[in-house]
C-alpha cells in the first residue's frame, strides 16, 4: 500500500518534465521543416536540452545539437538570401541549411550581410512550444 501511494505522489512530479516539439514549415511544406526539440531530463532541474531537426524529405534529415537553455527560452530562426538559415538561441548563433542538412555550425556574432530575413520564433506559450512568424522592427520583406 505504500509503494501505491508513493508512486501516486510521484506522477505530478513526473509530470513537470519537459519533452516536446514545434515545427516550421518552409514555405508551407510539411516536407521541408526545421523542428525545435526540447527535452529536460530531470523535473528538479531548470535546463532542457535543445536540438534543431533539419528535413528536406525524402532527401535529408539531420538532428543537430543547440546546446542547453531553459524551459521558456527563446528560438528565432532567420533566413539569408543564400537559403541558409541563422538560427539564434538567446546569445548564441548557428548556421544551418535544409540542401543537404548536413551542414551546422556555432558562428561568433552576427554576418557582416546582416541576419537576413526574420522568418519566426520558436516560444513558450500557454505552458506549449510553438513556432510563431514574427517581424522585427526594421525587418523588410517579413511576413
Amino acid at each position: 500500500m505504500r509503494l501505491l501511494l508513493l508512486t501516486l505522489l510521484a506522477v505530478p512530479l513526473l509530470g513537470a518534465c519537459v519533452n516536446d516539439i514545434a515545427t516550421y514549415e518552409i514555405d508551407g511544406s510539411r516536407e521541408h521543416t526545421l523542428s525545435l526539440v526540447r527535452q529536460q531530463q530531470y523535473f528538479w532541474n531548470d535546463k532542457v536540452d535543445l536540438h534543431l531537426v533539419v528535413s528536406r524529405m525524402p532527401n535529408c534529415t539531420r538532428r543537430h545539437d543547440l546546446g542547453g537553455g531553459t524551459p521558456n527560452t527563446r528560438v528565432e530562426i532567420w533566413q539569408v538570401p543564400s537559403g541558409a538559415f541563422i538560427v539564434r538561441v538567446g546569445k548564441r548563433l548557428y548556421a544551418t541549411e535544409t540542401r543537404t542538412c548536413e551542414s551546422f555550425a556555432r558562428i561568433e556574432g552576427e554576418p557582416a550581410t546582416g541576419m537576413g530575413e526574420m522568418k519566426g520564433v520558436f516560444r513558450v506559450g500557454q505552458g506549449k512550444l510553438t513556432f510563431a512568424r514574427e517581424a522585427v522592427a526594421g525587418d523588410e520583406g517579413a511576413e
